[in-house]
């Protein structure tokens, strides 16, 4: 049903408040089930049940779900199809839908087939126009349900109750469309939030007011037996439309698209469809006089009917033409969505008489439109439909065919989602080895067990059979990368490159692969390519910033490492196991600012690579960022600021074992003593300090320090000896000395 018009249960129905004659009975098939599956009851358990199931068990849930889908998905949709195509009549009726459109989303589907790019834009269509779908459902129903118990809706209550489930609708699409998209496979607008949060809102609350203000209204001529059901659907379009927003306003947490129009929202919706159109085909089976007409017949028609919908084309798409098995399923059930959306719509069109009078329970002289001329392919189709015992085998061979079909991809599906268990993942890509799905799992579970080319060698399955998934080929180039075969990964991303030309992550890549070959100016090339197309690239703002430092380009370095803190500080969460990066990063602008003299920022830049360094307990870059600080603090001529700084870098070198950076600081800090007039035997005993620490590493800093040394033993002469044996001491001395004795105490 399609809320596109106004509802089946309306046709032929005045506009204003003309009460019919009450039928016998305002149910269908008897409260209980009326009221839990037609008008949607069980939806607060059902939700509540997949909701927990879903976060306790995802393994079990998914599966269980794809068997229900086998259950109740597949067959709603042959519903609409047997409703569709069982008459000559209504097929020409039709005629524009059941067979034009259906070609046309034929053509689709081999496009598709042959150019992946399509597939998004089929796949975001059909996730958006469920919700729509859904409302329609409910709104039709609550219409019918109104006018079999006696009452009437006005224009106003029923234009209400119509805005309100639109204004629903409208409040999840914006919620679907808020920010990116988290699935590659969902087009997003990209609204932002602070426009949508507000309008999100408005229509929650106009909702409420304006179908509470209907029911109120149509409550008052008439009795809570008579407006329960209506009620009872207007609770359900608020579990299934505005809970989910409201819990993603409240909570924070995302609504996934793909989770809501194709998860337990689409099982309670088959459900409640299969449960209307099993009455209307049984009504209509006796208005055309009918009798053979059985409602397990028809069922069972309908199961082995979605199944042949659903389940036989992507095998054969995959195993015949090679296609990948989880690009052609996606696509079948998005073409196959949009049709029962397309259909159905015209279907269930509410000025038709015929509908209303089965519907309504109304006089059983609603007759099946006329068969007329018949044609060849129909006259086989309708023999096919017969109790010839021929036609009756082929139907029975074709039902088990069908069922058997149905358990194998049932089967094949349990394998596939272990994704765990390397063992399943192997049994069902043996199944269907074209399946990018399955083989992008299994290079995941070989990734785990260790054997990184078993990884790379399904990937390249994958590849191979979805040249057209970006994502696809990017994992295969990470996994080349990963198992050391840095000329293939270089290959494998150069044809991403030239394919998709503005792939961020590819460029990335790219470039680091470029880096370690020594290839520093096509790295650097790669990676401004890709902050030119995505400045959100964090890793690449801080691999040109390592190189251009590396490079003595000190400023340029500084600018990537700004945009690299940046990122880090609008997404802390995705960046938390980069503390010792983010500190580097600190302290590096810091000293970009104090070599183009921006003094003052160079002090904060420090200052705050401190606190950092001091709440992550990094003392190494704490240690750092004092000695750089305290450099700075001496040229500022605030010497007793700079010696607390030094004394603190020299603490912390306690607690390290780095040598390298020990002898610097006692070296800096002895320079620094001497700077400032301290006692030359403090200033020695520093340098002997620095000289004891690094003697096991020769090299230009030891000679350094050594040159220092002797330099100040000529400088204090005779008592140099004395401070030779006893520097450890002395060097403490110097390193606990007041701050009082500086030029200028802080």
């Amino acid at each position: 049903m399609h809320t596109s018009q106004i509802s089946p249960a309306e046709a032929g129905v005045p506009a204003q408040a003309a009460i019919p004659a009450a039928p016998q009975s305002p149910w269908i098939y008897g409260p209980v089930i009326d009221l839990l599956a037609g008008c949607g009851a069980w939806s607060a358990p059902l939700l509540l049940l997949a909701f927990y199931a879903s976060n306790s068990s995802a393994h079990g849930w998914t599966v269980a779900f794809y068997f229900l889908a086998l259950l109740f998905n597949y067959p709603h949709f042959m519903a609409t199809v047997y409703r569709a195509y069982h008459s000559r009549g209504e097929f020409e009726k039709y005629r524009i839908f059941t067979v034009h459109t259906a070609l046309l989303l034929a053509i689709a589907g081999v496009a598709t087939h042959l150019w992946y790019a399509l597939l998004p834009w089929i796949f975001t269509l059909y996730i958006c126009w469920s919700p729509w779908h859904y409302t329609g459902q409910n709104f039709g129903l609550l219409m019918m349900f109104a006018r079999r118990a006696g009452v009437s809706p006005t224009a106003g209550e029923r234009r209400a109750l119509h805005l309100s489930f639109v204004a629903s609708f409208v409040l999840l699409m914006l919620s679907f469309h808020t920010g990116a998209s988290g699935d590659p496979l969902i087009l997003s607008l990209g609204l932002p939030a602070k426009f949508t949060l507000p309008a999100r809102a408005v229509l929650a609350v106009f909702f409420v007011l304006a179908s509470g203000w209907a029911l109120l209204s149509v409550s008052r001529r008439s009795g809570l037996r008579a407006i329960f059901p209506p009620m009872l659907l207007v609770v359900t379009q608020f579990l299934w439309f505005l809970l989910p927003a409201l819990i993603e306003l409240f909570s924070g947490r995302d609504v996934p698209q793909t989770r809501y129009s194709s998860g337990i929202l689409a099982v309670l919706h088959s459900t409640q469809y299969l449960w209307i159109t099993s009455y209307y085909q049984a009504r209509e089976a006796r208005a055309a006089g009918n009798t053979n007409w059985k409602l397990w017949r028809y069922l069972v028609t309908l199961f082995a009917g979605g199944i042949a919908l659903f389940v036989p084309g992507p095998w054969i798409a995959s195993r015949l033409f090679h296609a990948d098995f989880t690009a052609s399923f996606l696509t079948f059930t998005a073409l196959v969505n949009i049709h029962h959306f397309i259909l159905d719509g015209k279907l269930w069109k509410l000025r038709d008489s015929r509908n209303a009078q089965l519907l309504l329970d109304k006089q059983e002289n609603a007759a099946s439109p006329k068969d007329g001329a018949q044609g060849g392919l129909l006259n086989a189709a309708r023999w096919l439909a017969s109790p010839a015992p021929n036609a009756r085998g082929i139907r029975i061979a074709a039902a088990v065919l069908l069922f058997c079909w149905a358990g194998f991809d049932q089967l094949h599906f349990y394998w596939s989602s272990e994704t765990g268990n390397l063992t399943a993942l192997v049994r069902a890509a043996k199944l269907n080895p074209d399946d990018s799905g399955v083989q992008v799992r299994v290079a995941r579970a070989e990734m785990q067990a260790g054997d990184q080319d078993a990884a790379a060698a399904a990937l390249q399955r994958a590849a191979m059979v979805n040249p057209g998934n970006a994502a696809v080929q990017e994992a295969y180039g990470r996994a080349l990368i990963e198992a050391g075969r840095d000329a293939d990964a270089a290959a494998q991303y150069t044809r991403i490159i030239e394919r998709w030309p503005r792939n961020a992550d590819a460029l990335v890549n790219y470039g680091l692969l470029a880096n370690k070959s020594g290839h520093d100016g096509e790295a650097v090339d790669s990676w401004q390519r890709a902050v030119a197309i995505d400045p959100s690239q964090s890793n690449a703002q801080l691999y040109l910033a390592q190189v251009l430092d590396q490079r003595g380009e000190v400023q340029s370095a500084a600018r990537h490492y700004r945009a690299y803190l940046q990122i880090v500080a609008a997404h802390p969460g995705e960046h938390a196991a980069e503390k010792t990066t983010i500190l580097a990063a600190l302290i590096k602008v810091a000293d970009a600012d104090a070599a183009g003299n921006h003094w003052p920022d160079a002090m904060q830049g420090y200052q705050a690579a401190i606190r950092f360094a001091e709440k992550s307990d990094d003392k190494t870059l704490e240690s750092l960022a004092r000695v750089h600080l305290a450099e700075l603090e001496e040229k500022e001529k605030d010497t007793g600021g700079a010696a607390l700084n030094y004394q603190r870098a020299l603490a912390l070198d306690e607690s390290l074992s780095d040598p390298r950076s020990a002898a610097s600081d006692w070296t800096n800090y002895g320079q620094f003593l001497r700077r400032e007039r301290q006692p030359e035997r403090l200033v020695l005993a520093c340098f002997f300090r620095a000289e004891s620490i690094l003697k096991a590493n020769p090299g230009e800093e030891l000679s350094a320090i050594v040159q220092a040394r002797k330099e100040s033993e000529v400088r204090l002469g005779a008592e140099a000896a004395l401070v030779q044996r006893n520097y450890e001491a002395i060097s403490s001395e110097a390193s606990k000395l007041p701050l009082s004795l500086f030029t200028n105490p802080s």
